[in-house]
């Protein structure tokens, strides 16, 4: 699977892992910065996590930041993104099986290394359930999107 990958300064000491652990599962990786810990804008990168989902040029994608929810915010704002913080494994799991949640965001600040490669990994293995109810509520919020969503 192709995963873009994204981070701000507060989230960059876990990228690394992250983009390991992502190769090492055999996944490809569209890194779309940062690549220091030099002071930087979050949602700058989220943007373009989102939008590589968003466009197609990803299956899924990664954003971390110091909390995860400035990044969950910012790819929300892309149309046909659908990202979430999730700092357990049974919220990374359900978010994609009933949700079907395309980005993960971690907060690095928040989160441990190993406990962030098992989140990782419940996310990755999950699958959007196509059961009806699940569909006709993603359909909703697609409906949302067109309604007040903007083109980027």
């Amino acid at each position: 699977m192709k995963i873009s990958l994204g981070a701000d300064h507060a989230g960059f000491p876990l990228k690394g892992p992250v983009a390991q652990r992502l190769r090492a599962l055999g996944h490809e990786i569209l890194d779309v910065g940062t690549d220091s810990l030099a002071a930087c804008d979050y949602p700058d990168f989220a943007l373009e996590v989102a939008r590589a989902v968003a466009e197609g040029r990803a299956e899924r994608g990664v954003m971390v930041c110091g909390s995860g929810v400035g990044a969950a915010v910012a790819v929300n704002k892309v149309p046909g993104a659908r990202g979430s913080v999730c700092h357990d494994t049974f919220s990374a799991r359900q978010g994609v099986e009933d949700d079907d949640l395309n980005i993960l965001c971690l907060g690095a600040r928040i989160i441990g290394e190993s406990l962030a490669m098992e989140v990782l990994e419940a996310w990755l293995k999950a699958r959007f359930s196509d059961a009806q109810r699940h569909t006709r509520r993603r359909d909703k919020v697609t409906a949302i999107e067109k309604r007040y969503g903007s083109k980027l």
